[in-house]
């Protein structure tokens, strides 16, 4: 919400861990030159935004305004109303990545919500090269654009295609993204996880059929041979380093999730099978594209997932047990 005569808005706040709250933040009516004002429509929780409640995640400061999964409105211009996902990567543009077209792996990156102050709140100023215009979607629609990339960037990085065999382990919104765009690819998705509540939800809202619990020997009968490709969105060592076995000879793991850890694989193992180790970080414009598209086609049933969708001012009152019971819920979308 915004209060226009007192200049002031609310954002979502995590204060510190284990503190969510509402704090009052001037409302911008300005933007740097080459930067846009967008007026937020809507704004997906991440895991990343779980794990900053929780005090888990490895770079950031407290306190700090969350939200990087955004769509919204232009504020300002002869353009202003029109719908925007935000891509809230905000890249160097001089480094080597970004001279080789990486700007997702940015060696100075800044991410909206972790690096720097997100968009929880009602508006926000963004660079314009970050902002998409998504004709043809709603605004919950267009939120969910950026996770979804996440998992498109990581089938684009694959290389998969018609008939290929992957797994997936990790069946939260990473993983299903991961999943569905695999799935249109043309590959054979199977799903791992832990959680039977999560594989069965992918079931029921996804239609998934292929599910393997963690933890199972699942190389038996005609998936002896194993995986074309792995792809990881666990954020756990031990499930990236269970998946190396898993993996096909000449196939591929590819790590979508991000740990502290250090993994350790068999050499031996991963020479005779010329297996390739792949990290996926991000995503770029041709994935946010891609997604855009996919959903205009009817390809993603944004409607599985879409869980719930929150005013800003019931979050500070949910965030603790969202954040500790996330087995059905797929994506919680807040509108400011």
């Amino acid at each position: 919400m915004k209060d226009l005569a007192s200049g002031l808005m609310d954002c979502g706040l995590c204060a510190a861990p284990g503190r969510f709250e509402l704090a009052a933040r001037p409302l911008p009516e300005t933007a740097p030159p080459g930067w846009r004002l967008v007026d937020i429509a809507a704004i997906g929780i991440c895991g990343t935004d779980y794990h900053i409640f929780e005090g888990k995640h490895p770079f950031l400061d407290y306190p700090r305004v969350i939200g990087h999964e955004l769509s919204g409105h232009l504020a300002d211009g002869p353009d202003a109303g029109t719908l925007v996902v935000v891509n809230p990567y905000l890249s160097c543009g001089s480094c080597r990545a970004c001279r080789k077209g990486k700007p997702n792996c940015c060696a100075a990156i800044e991410v909206l919500g972790v690096h720097r102050d997100g968009g929880m709140c009602a508006r926000i100023a963004v660079p314009e090269g970050n902002l998409y215009p998504a004709g043809g979607l709603t605004a919950v629609q267009a939120a969910m654009v950026e996770f979804l990339a996440i998992g498109a960037h990581a089938v684009a990085r694959s290389g998969i295609g018609e008939g290929d065999r992957v797994l997936v382990t990790g069946a939260g919104p990473i993983g299903l993204g991961t999943a569905l765009f695999a799935r249109i690819a043309g590959a054979e998705v199977h799903l791992m996880d832990l959680s039977e509540q999560r594989l069965a939800t992918a079931e029921r809202l996804f239609g998934f059929g292929r599910l393997h619990r963690a933890g199972t020997d699942i190389l038996k009968g005609e998936l002896a041979e194993g995986f074309d490709t792995v792809f990881d969105a666990t954020g756990s060592a031990k499930a990236i380093e269970a998946g190396f076995p898993l993996v096909a000879h000449g196939g591929s793991t590819v790590l979508v999730s991000v740990v502290k850890d250090d993994i350790a694989f068999s050499d031996a193992e991963f020479h005779k099978r010329e297996s390739r180790i792949i990290g996926s970080r991000n995503a770029l414009r041709a994935d946010f594209d891609r997604v855009m598209a996919a959903i205009r086609g009817g390809q993603i049933p944004t409607e599985a997932i879409a869980s719930e969708i929150l005013p800003l001012a019931d979050l500070p009152s949910r965030f603790a047990a969202l954040a500790a019971d996330r087995g059905e819920i797929v994506k919680v979308l807040v509108t400011p």
